[in-house]
């Protein structure tokens, strides 16, 4: 592998021209194919397997294909104090609206009248009226979304209080200040690292350079192979992620050959072929993270996963071939001025470092170092024994939204279930009196605890399968709701002995309950799978099996932590008012499976850019401890700044206005913050001291078995060793000296 790395770089850095023209093609084709691709076609939500869809398939069957996930919208009316809407005055008004909200679009099917409707609270002081449209959300266009709001403020002038929720009207993700926030704070932490703009300036022009053709590549397949728009902010985050993280650990290898006194060609070369071999085997506990979500089962997630997997192998290929090419366009000025003038020294140097006065410390206090760590993130991780999952809806939002007015004002006028209505479909095709048997459902569901309605029946025109609306008296997400679909799902196979009718559960609430059980039951496959690959892949990069389980365990507790301090803020409300949590609740469904995906990734980044370099220093001859301080010394800051950056990164999504995405902001920079510098810069040499050379232990057999994929660069090393010398593994350095694969 290292040979190979090393032959790449030089290659790339001899043909620096070819390869950057050939790189800049290749975005500029891709941005290309991404402008003229025609736009993706919407796609649909589905869950193979649950409930909830395989009803949703019932009534696209059954009633002439219907859409059953077209956008809605419900504009709410709530008269003045003392008023009612049933004044003739407020009766006007609402009619207007509602006449206004028919003309406002084409894309607009129906607009219902709450007094012929009979969406009037029984005080007569709130009501709504539901409007439907013909396309799903994402498929509205501005000019459909602009005309409903010019609506609902043009109505507010008529003295009622008039607000509007619904996917319709669902706000649209911002988030592109807070990358270049968080860009900007990377390229301070970069300057900081290395004291040279140039240096600084490689890791963000490679990292856009990857991601730029990841996400047009996505953009020009999306039609082809039915990607979302959150597949190109997943593939852009951690495009972003790894591709400065990679290429900072290869720029700062490569400083320090230059600092030894190495030719720049010869130094890019092992740079590639040593920082490179760790950067490939990192990629690949990252591919295999997020191609994991396969496991879960839901369409939406797998392709965001592979499509994701892909931009991280890309950024990996631009690290091992772009940067080499840079490295040679940028000459001497890849070191500061100050670097610049001192000569070259033609071994490396031992001046103690703070990683390396650090590491010493952990030396000499091993279980002292281990037991704190230990404890403090087992404290962090207690709350995540209360952890609850969920998905958000518009009472998560920030009280000043209009949709946030809108939920609470429905509660109000008709109690929290209107929020989350169930909806029933009665399949009675198997039964003798459809209607029959559709109305001993809705009797029985009608008697069963925390029901506060039950609408008509509506049927298909074969009148073999019904619709049927079901109000729960309390609000969506909550345990009692949760508890409710239960309820009926075990009260309809009683029914069907009855009746001979099937009875299934769907609608939004009803997919919400859905969605999040497979999610937590695909929870501990997905890391069983994802942990126990990256454990095979490890154990042949560090030839050890103690090094891989230690690597594991620490995620464990890094994650662990950082779910417990997410619960804290978010469902127990610590903190809550310095970071802008207006609203406690579940946790959001999909956030610890992408939590464990990308952390997880990250993680085994900076375990495998740390004890990469011990593990060279061990076989090269060093003792075990000595090999400790040498990884901190060469390492050790550049996992640092790593951390940092994608702290700040992540960090900066924590002033996001949508709860949502600030608890993911939260949850990610906790995580990589404990995970570097707790367990990667703590626990790790605390445990690697104790263990001694055991931690390098492989049975015989199983080190036969294993190829030797030379990731420390041994062969490479050899170069400036007496032939005589034997390294740990066994190896004659004299057969590598005179092997033809080393020159190029």
């Amino acid at each position: 592998m290292a040979t190979f790395l090393y032959r790449l770089g030089r290659f790339a850095f001899r043909h620096r021209f070819a390869v950057v023209v050939a790189w800049v093609a290749l975005l500029v084709v891709a941005g290309v194919g991404a402008s003229v691709a025609r736009p993706a076609v919407p796609s649909s939500f589905s869950m193979p397997g649950t409930e909830a869809q395989r009803a949703v398939d019932v009534l696209k069957e059954r009633f002439g294909g219907m859409d059953v996930e077209s956008a809605s919208a419900r504009v709410v009316f709530r008269a003045p104090g003392g008023h009612r809407l049933t004044e003739p005055a407020n009766r006007v008004q609402i009619a207007k609206t509602v006449a206004a909200l028919k003309r406002s679009s084409a894309q607009v099917a129906s607009v219902a009248d709450p007094f012929t409707a009979g969406t009037v609270s029984r005080d007569g002081s709130i009501a709504y009226a539901p409007v439907a449209y013909r396309v799903g959300a994402v498929a509205l266009s501005e000019q459909t979304k602009t005309s409903l709001v010019r609506v609902v403020d043009k109505a507010r002038s008529g003295g009622l209080a008039v607000e509007v929720g619904g996917s319709a009207v669902q706000a649209k993700d911002e988030g592109s200040g807070m990358e270049v926030v968080g860009l900007a704070m990377a390229a301070v932490v970069l300057v900081i690292t290395f004291g040279s703009l140039v240096a600084a300036g490689l890791p963000l022009v490679t990292a856009l350079l990857g991601v730029g053709i990841g996400v047009s590549a996505v953009g020009a397949l999306a039609r082809t192979l039915d990607l979302g728009d959150t597949t190109s902010t997943l593939a852009l985050m951690l495009g972003l992620a790894v591709g400065v993280d990679y290429a900072l650990f290869i720029v700062t290898r490569y400083r320090a050959e230059l600092a030894e006194g190495r030719e720049r060609e010869e130094a890019a070369g092992r740079a590639v072929g040593t920082a490179g071999s760790a950067v490939v085997f990192a990629g690949l506990t990252v591919v295999i993270a997020l191609a994991g979500l396969s496991v879960v089962g839901i369409p939406v997630l797998t392709k965001m996963g592979l499509a994701a997997a892909a931009t991280v192998a890309l950024a990996v290929v631009v690290a091992l071939t772009l940067l080499p090419a840079l490295l040679a366009m940028a000459g001497r000025r890849i070191v500061g001025r100050r670097a610049r003038r001192k000569p070259p020294v033609k071994t490396a140097s031992t001046r103690p470092t703070v990683g390396a006065r650090w590491a010493r410390f952990v030396l000499r206090r091993p279980v002292m170092v281990m037991v704190v760590s230990v404890i403090g993130l087992g404290a962090l991780a207690v709350p995540a024994a209360s952890l609850k999952l969920g998905l958000p809806d518009e009472g998560a939002m920030a009280a000043s939204t209009t949709q946030r007015k809108a939920y609470d004002l429905l509660s109000a006028g008709f109690g929290p279930g209107i929020n989350g209505p169930l909806t029933l479909v009665v399949d009675a095709r198997g039964s003798k009196d459809a209607g029959s048997a559709t109305q001993k459902v809705r009797s029985t569901v009608r008697a069963l605890d925390g029901v506060a309605a039950v609408g008509p029946a509506a049927f298909n025109k074969a009148h073999d399968t019904a619709v049927v609306t079901v109000v729960p008296a309390t609000k969506p997400g909550s345990a009692q709701t949760e508890r409710l679909v239960g309820t009926i799902r075990d009260a309809s196979t009683g029914l069907k002995d009855v009746t001979g009718a099937r009875t299934l559960v769907t609608g939004l609430t009803g997919m919400k309950v859905d969605f999040s059980d497979k999610i937590n039951g695909a929870l501990l496959p997905y890391l069983g799978v994802t942990v126990g690959l990256a454990f095979l892949l490890l154990m042949l990069v560090f030839r050890s099996l103690l090094v891989p389980l230690k690597a594991a365990a620490g995620f464990l507790l890094s994650i662990g932590a950082a779910l417990g301090a997410v619960v804290a803020v978010f469902q127990w409300g610590w903190l809550a008012d310095v970071l802008g949590v207006e609203q406690r609740g579940p946790i959001v469904s999909t956030m610890p499976i992408f939590m464990v995906g990308i952390v997880f990734g990250l993680a085994m980044d900076y375990e495998v850019f740390l004890v990469t370099r011990m593990r060279e220093a061990y076989v090269a001859g060093q003792t075990s401890r000595e090999a400790i301080v040498t990884g901190f010394r060469h390492g050790g800051r550049v996992v640092a700044a790593a951390a940092v950056i994608m702290t700040v990164v992540f960090g900066s999504f924590i002033a996001s206005g949508d709860q949502s995405v600030k608890m993911i902001g939260l949850g990610l920079a906790v995580a990589v913050l404990l995970d570097a510098f707790v367990v990667r810069m703590a626990i790790v040499p605390a445990v690697l001291a104790l263990m001694g050379n055991a931690a390098w232990w492989l049975p015989t057999w199983l080190r036969t078995l294993l190829p030797d994929v030379d990731v420390e660069g041994t062969k490479l090393h050899s170069r400036t060793v007496a032939p005589a010398t034997r390294t740990r593994e066994g190896d004659r350095v004299g057969e590598a000296l005179h092997s033809p694969d080393v020159w190029c």
